[in-house]
């Protein structure tokens, strides 16, 4: 019998888990940028400031061990962007294909909007690997756009591929 998923909001506690999570993406990867992996107190910064604006940063377990975190942040740093935020979500390898992402970015999505949220957006390094796509495409993004040649990262320019979900079609602001 597989262990129960439980999500959850992030302690300061998780970020030593989350950052090395992570770094298997910076190191392996072009699903971030980053190319210098985040230590655990500067993942209890990212965390902090995350709260302080109101927004979410959740966790995964299973069995105790972190599966997967997901967190929304400003969009852009100008007021009237104050409504619109941009996700990010990780799963550790053994967690991926098992329906964990979508439950995870569920989560997000609807604590986003409780916290605010008009429109996420999400950006994705174009690659041959359509998994961060599919996932959110499945949670209502639609693509709007592409950045090519944005990123350079193991010798290679990479695009970028922009999907967007309105979590409040139309209303008006707060």
């Amino acid at each position: 019998m597989q262990t129960p998923l439980e999500i959850r909001t992030a302690r300061e506690a998780d970020c030593e888990s989350v950052s090395e999570l992570f770094a298997h993406y910076v190191r392996h990867s072009v699903a971030t940028f980053e190319l210098v992996p985040p230590s655990p107190p500067e993942w209890q910064s990212k965390l902090k400031s995350i709260r302080e604006a109101g927004w979410p940063f959740l966790i995964a377990q299973r069995g105790g061990q972190l599966a997967g975190f997901a967190y929304v942040s400003p969009w852009r740093p100008k007021p009237a962007y104050r409504h619109t935020v941009e996700d990010s979500i990780y799963l550790s390898a053994q967690h991926m294909g098992r329906g964990l992402g979508g439950q995870l970015l569920g989560r997000l999505l609807a604590e986003a909007a409780t916290a605010g949220a008009h429109q996420v957006i999400a950006v994705i390094a174009d690659t041959a690997e359509p998994a961060s796509i599919a996932l959110h495409r499945r949670a209502g993004f639609r693509e709007v756009g592409r950045l090519h040649g944005v990123g350079y990262k193991f010798g290679r320019w990479i695009d970028t591929t922009l999907m967007q979900l309105d979590l409040k079609a139309q209303s008006p602001p707060p």
